[in-house]
């Protein structure tokens, strides 16, 4: 993983290879070429541009033949950017490579969190990608407006809509949360989702009957699998495919009813010995990260949905778009920036107030409390959001109609000790288990996994498979089970 270089160390400068954060200049080049790089990182997550070391790491400085003024470097973002970025020169005194007492100018650009920055010799734009400066097309400048929010895909107006595209029902609820009487158009107009007869894009998510005639990929794709991965061809495992592709208030509701009835229960040996029955999740972790997903998702990008993977596991919330501006995935938890905020509005006006006021610390708080880990957030390929959530079902029990507390006497269980209790629970999740792998599971040796297995044998709830003590596939199931 790629990271910005906090010390402003010119032997760091010379070594170190040119990224997203970093990258290095002779001062024989021309100053107003340092406006693309200056740019480019702008637009980006900012970084730092180092004047006077070469390519190939040798430090040159400023009093080589050939070497601009350093004052002109200094000045190259205010005169070769529109706007002008935040732009930090400092001067690193140095031994450049003749000997002689030199410098080198370090340009530490900060992010532009609202305006897309440009070349203002001819309004090119760049964007920082790995360890190059790149020239953006049309169709890529807009998406990064979007991003900066200098423009916003869900106030553009959609040409094609009009009035009888509105779902009276929806319209219906959406006065009644309002506590107002007026006409459809009035309330629509007022509110900015209905220009010159037309629906905006934010209008045509929340009220029209059908917003996939307008945009295909605003949908919520929910799947269900058997198993903890995708199978293919014959050996298919979807077990239920569902999508919701209506105004957004019915696509949440919907894929909420849906997620909730393909969710299971777990058991779980409390202290005293009796089961006890929890949710597979917490329904704020899921719901939120629904919320979250069909609010935030960045609906200028299309081909693709919004999709909730339900794996035997995990479930998966993927959201198409990457992190939008300021957001980052070290400080998500405590930083609140919306890519829609007029559809966040809307959604917070039909009742969603509670889960999009609470946030992200939440999930993590709901997860801490049923003994979960921790919930991840990560940007799988640089172009979408994923949330994580792990049901821990090697270390709790799924139910099933012939509960365990049926096959195990109840009195017997309260007698069991703490790494017989975690091995009966390991092995209701897993089928089986072995020495090393509940030693694994409990954080301990083999010399303690093992007499509790062996313990639980000589009191007939696990049977032992092997053909010899020394067997290294012997392995320990519940009584009776093949």
């Amino acid at each position: 993983m790629q990271l910005p270089l906090d010390d402003n160390d010119p032997g760091l400068f010379a070594e170190a290879d040119e990224n997203q954060y970093f990258d290095r200049k002779s001062a024989r080049l021309n100053p107003k070429e340092t406006a693309k790089h200056i740019c480019a990182f702008a637009n980006a997550s900012g970084g730092k541009l180092v004047v006077g070391i070469e390519d190939d790491g040798r430090v040159t400085g400023f009093r080589r033949d050939g070497a601009r003024s350093i004052e002109e470097f200094e000045q190259a973002a205010l005169v070769g950017c529109d706007p002008v970025p935040e732009v930090h020169p400092v001067r690193i005194p140095v031994t450049n490579s003749r000997g002689e007492d030199d410098c080198v100018l370090v340009l530490e650009i900060s992010p532009s969190s609202g305006h897309v920055i440009s070349r203002r010799s001819d309004k090119a734009v760049f964007l920082r990608q790995k360890d190059s400066s790149v020239e953006l097309d049309r169709d890529q400048v807009l998406a990064l407006e979007y991003d900066k929010n200098q423009r916003r895909y869900e106030d553009e107006v959609q040409e094609r809509s009009s009035l009888e595209d509105v779902d009276p029902e929806v319209m219906a609820r959406y006065k009644a949360e309002l506590g107002t009487e007026a006409s459809d158009e009035q309330v629509l107009r007022s509110r900015g989702f209905l220009q010159d007869g037309h629906l905006t894009n934010a209008g045509v998510l929340l009220f029209s009957e059908s917003p996939a005639r307008f945009m295909p990929w605003a949908r919520v794709r929910v799947i269900r699998l058997d198993g903890s991965k995708m199978e293919t061809g014959r050996r298919l495992n979807i077990v239920k495919d569902r999508t919701f592709d209506g105004p957004l208030p019915k696509t949440i509701e919907g894929a909420k009813e849906f997620i909730s009835s393909q969710l299971r229960e777990f058991q779980y040996l409390g202290d005293d010995g009796r089961f006890k029955i929890i949710p597979e999740y917490p329904e704020f972790a899921w719901f939120e990260g629904l919320v979250n997903a069909v609010t935030h998702r960045d609906y200028a990008m299309s081909g693709d949905h919004i999709r909730v993977m339900m794996y035997d596991d995990r479930l998966e919330i993927t959201s198409p778009g990457k992190l939008p501006n300021i957001v980052t995935l070290e400080n998500m938890k405590y930083t609140r920036w919306s890519r829609n905020p007029t559809i966040a509005r809307t959604l917070v006006e039909f009742g969603w107030v509670r889960e999009l006021n609470e946030g992200v610390q939440r999930i993590y708080d709901e997860m801490a409390s049923l003994f979960l880990r921790e919930p991840t957030f990560s940007e799988p390929n640089g172009a979408s959001v994923r949330l994580t959530l792990e049901n821990s079902a090697t270390s709790r029990v799924l139910r099933r109609g012939d509960s365990i507390a049926s096959d195990i006497d109840e009195d017997a269980l309260g007698a069991l000790g703490e790494y017989e209790l975690a091995a009966l629970q390991y092995v209701y999740g897993k089928g089986r288990v072995t020495a090393r792998e509940l030693a694994d599971h409990l954080g301990r040796s083999v010399k303690v996994s093992r007499p509790a297995l062996k313990s639980l044998v000589k009191k007939g709830i696990l049977d032992w498979h092997g053909n010899s003590a020394h067997d290294p596939s012997q392995y320990y199931s519940l009584h009776g089970s093949k």
